[in-house]
Formats: structure tokens, C-alpha cells, sequence
């Protein structure tokens, strides 16, 4: 695409397009994932609502392959594509609080860190990502999990409205009263019926947070994760807590001489009323011996940041996920087996609790199905160097594979990476049906497909 087709879509938009002639296309055909490299015929710098609907059009009536780029961290690297046209929000940060209606309305390419730092100055927040950066539109849409989600519940259970551009090139603002289904879709639906050009978010009181990770030696793994399994039933919803295998990075806590090494945590962010704290987060220290522990009272902000620098943009990266309503023993088996391997400082193994708020939501009020879940694993291998490719997408397929028959069918949309569009009826249970049903009457031609895709 050159020329005059170029001409006339710049004709069209306010915002920049960036062609391969253009200075900066280097820039602006990379995403997150370092693994992925495509490139576009033309970015699109949407400065508005318009110039998502006039290149919305412009790629229905050329038949381009169509990408949209909200924070990019996509794992399969969906906000790009090869020869097509990339809608990007990379310039679209806007937040505006209500903090007398308790809502946020976001534009399109806010990050979690954007939207944090807005409420933050009014005492209010929402459930969002583990990584700040992550962009609220990604995770909104296929559910979002996150430190508050059992108090909270998820992300998308916090949606209330959004501005959606669909494949006809129709503006439209879905409510609970205007045009419901579709709003339906959109909470944990995916990319698959629009382009959601803002979002306007219900927010709860959040201020600072007790938080910070408890550090163990990889032998107490099993007995950490059992008292995780037992102790997240019943804890307070105001906790937020998650065990995890890392690789340490130099941390103030930690002594010089373990930096390099691989531990279990558990990461708990306690946003209750301060003086409960200590009652709370007691157990944690009497669940195994505690190597090191980081717990302070921070600003939501900060904590919600705590691990970006982990996870860079550029790095190469390859995911999967699970879910599951028990942690039985024999997938603690798989995990102590696995988790120990974590590959490098960059990759991790998360087992986030999606109980409390979560399940109390019909897992046919939204597309997001998996209500009886109780945790919901991620996989992350992240590393710099081309040569690890294989080695470190196989330990994560190891993982998978050893975790999969512990497992409840299906699993989490934003953890699914480029292989694994074989799942997409099992990740939506017995919502499918009706996904595809609005497929049809939104997206027929399926413009929006590179993503985990509903086909019509």
C-alpha cells in the first residue's frame, strides 16, 4: 500500500500515518513481545474517535489485514501484522475521575499505570493488571485480573460502558440500557467485536496498600503452596495474594549473596483497613522458613509497579495459562517439578486466586465463563538472547503439558499465545454460542480476527 492509497487515508485521519518511508516506522511497528516482528503497510496514530472509524472503513474497503495496538503487550504480538494497517492508541492517555460518581473514563491506550496514578489522587481504583504498563484495554477485554479481583472482582466486571467502533465503521456507546449484548461481549470477549475507543470503569475505594513478597527456599514449595491453596479460601476479600517462582533480581530485602537464585514467594497486597494488616499477613510468615520478606505500606501505585522492571519491553517472550477450581496435590507436584526451572530473572510462574467478587458474578452474565475457577496460572518464559528460542518455549510447554490433566478445561484468553487458537470454544464454555451469535451480527466478515479469535 503506497501512493495514492496512503494519500487518501491521510486525507481521512488526524492523527499520523506512518508508512515504511516514513521516519520512525522502526519505532512504530514494534510491540512487547520482542519475538514478533512484522511489518505493517501503515500505523495509524489515532489522535480520535474519527480516525478510528475512517481507518476502521479504510480496511474493510481495501481488504487490509486489520491490527489494533492499545498497550501492545498482546503475547502473539496481535497489535501488529504483516502488509495490513495497525490502529494504534500509543498517543490516547487520557483518564478523567468522577470521584463524586466513583467512575473513570479512559481512552484507549491508558495503561494500568495511567489509570492508577489518576485514582490514586482521589482515594480510587479498580482491579488491573500484575504490570503497569500492561494497557487496560487488552485485559479488559478478556477479563483482567489483578491484586484487588477478589475484593473487586475483575476488570471487566467493572466495565460499565464503552465507546465501541465496529466493522461497519459505526460509532456506538454500549451501556447495561444501550445495546447490552454488546457490552456483554466486550467484558472478556476479546478484540473480537470492535474497536473500543474509551472505557468507563466503576471505581472502589483504594488508597495504600500492605503488600510485598515473602521469599522461600525452593524446598518448601509443596508446603507453601498448601497453605496458599487452604489459607486463600477463607481469607479476607481485601487480600490479594499469590505465590509465585522467580529468579531474585537485586532487591534491598534480599541478601546480596541470593541474587541470582530461584525462590517461591508469596505476594500479598492487603487493602483493608491498616490495622488489620498484621493479623492478615501473620500466617505467612509461620507457612515455611522466610528467607527475606519486603512488606511495607506503599501508595496502590507503587506496588501495582512493583514488577515492571522485570518484564522490559523487547524481550522475547512465549506464555500459557490454566485454570483450575482446586490445586490438588498432584498439581503441586507438577509445580514444584517445573517452577524450580523458571529459566530466567524476566520469566515467572504466577498462580493468581480469581474466588470471592469473581464468583459471585453468573458465568453467564459476561463473556468471561470460567466462574468456578478458582486459580488461574500463567506461564512466562521472557529472555534476550534468540539462541534460548527453544529451550525456554519448551520449558513453559513442559509446564503446560505436566499441569494440563489438573486442569479445568480451557483457559485464560490474555495467557494464550499464537498456538493456541485450537482452544477458543473450550476457553468460553458454554458462552460460545452466543459469542458467535454477536459475532455475526457485529463482525460477519470477521475484520477483527487477529486476535484469540470467535470466528462468525
Amino acid at each position: 500500500m503506497g501512493g495514492p492509497a496512503v494519500d487518501g487515508l491521510r486525507e481521512r485521519v488526524r492523527g499520523a500515518v506512518i508508512t515504511p518511508d516514513d521516519e520512525g516506522y522502526e519505532q512504530a511497528r514494534r510491540v512487547y513481545n520482542g519475538t514478533v516482528d512484522r511489518r505493517p503497510a501503515a500505523v495509524v496514530r489515532v489522535a480520535n474517535a474519527g480516525d478510528v472509524m475512517a481507518a476502521v472503513d479504510f480496511a474493510r474497503e481495501t481488504g487490509l489485514e486489520l491490527a489494533v495496538r492499545g498497550g501492545a503487550h498482546s503475547a502473539p504480538g496481535y497489535g501488529t501484522c504483516d502488509g495490513g494497517l495497525v490502529i494504534d492508541f500509543s498517543d490516547r492517555h487520557g483518564v478523567r475521575i468522577d470521584p463524586v460518581g466513583r467512575t473513570a473514563r479512559c481512552e484507549g491506550g491508558v495503561t494500568w499505570g495511567d489509570l492508577n496514578d489518576a485514582g490514586y489522587a482521589f482515594g480510587l481504583g479498580v482491579t488491573g493488571g500484575i504490570i503497569s504498563t500492561t494497557g487496560i484495554a487488552g485485559l479488559t477485554l478478556n477479563g483482567g485480573f489483578g491484586h484487588l479481583a477478589r475484593g473487586l472482582g475483575l476488570s471487566c466486571d467493572n466495565l460499565v460502558s464503552a465507546d465501541v467502533v465496529t466493522a461497519d465503521g459505526r460509532f456506538r456507546t454500549v451501556s447495561e440500557e444501550q445495546e447490552p449484548d454488546l457490552l456483554w461481549a466486550l467484558r472478556g470477549g476479546g478484540g473480537n467485536f470492535g474497536v473500543v475507543t474509551s472505557f468507563e470503569y466503576r471505581l472502589s475505594p483504594v488508597k495504600d496498600v500492605v503488600a510485598g513478597p515473602f521469599v522461600y527456599e525452593l524446598e518448601h514449595a509443596a508446603e507453601v503452596l498448601r497453605f496458599y491453596r487452604e489459607y486463600v479460601r477463607e481469607a479476607p476479600e481485601e487480600l490479594g495474594i499469590f505465590p509465585g517462582f522467580h529468579v531474585a533480581p537485586p532487591l534491598p530485602f534480599l541478601p546480596e549473596d541470593r541474587v541470582g537464585d530461584s525462590f517461591i514467594l508469596l505476594v500479598p497486597c492487603w487493602s483493608g483497613p491498616p490495622d488489620r494488616a498484621e493479623a492478615v499477613l501473620a500466617p505467612l510468615r509461620d507457612a515455611a522458613p522466610v528467607v527475606a520478606e519486603g512488606v511495607d505500606t506503599v501508595p496502590y501505585p507503587a506496588f501495582a509497579a512493583a514488577f515492571d522492571p522485570l518484564l522490559p519491553p523487547g524481550l522475547r517472550q512465549y506464555w500459557k495459562g490454566a485454570f483450575a477450581t482446586e490445586l490438588t496435590d498432584a498439581a503441586i507436584a507438577a509445580h514444584t517439578e517445573h517452577g524450580p526451572r523458571v529459566p530466567t530473572v524476566h520469566s515467572a510462574v504466577h498462580i493468581y486466586p480469581i474466588n470471592g467478587a469473581c464468583h459471585r458474578v453468573p458465568a453467564d452474565a459476561t463473556a468471561f465463563a470460567h466462574r468456578e475457577a478458582t486459580f488461574a496460572t500463567v506461564i512466562l518464559a521472557a529472555w534476550t538472547d534468540p539462541a534460548d528460542d527453544a529451550a525456554d518455549t519448551a520449558w513453559v510447554r513442559g509446564y503446560y503439558d505436566a499441569l494440563a490433566p489438573h486442569s479445568d478445561e480451557g483457559g485464560y484468553i490474555g495467557f494464550m499465545d499464537h498456538d493456541d487458537q485450537h482452544r477458543i470454544e473450550a476457553n468460553y464454555r458454554g458462552n460460545y454460542a452466543r459469542l458467535t451469535e454477536l459475532k455475526r451480527r457485529y463482525d460477519p466478515g470477521n475484520l477483527f480476527r487477529l486476535n484469540q479469535n470467535i470466528r462468525p
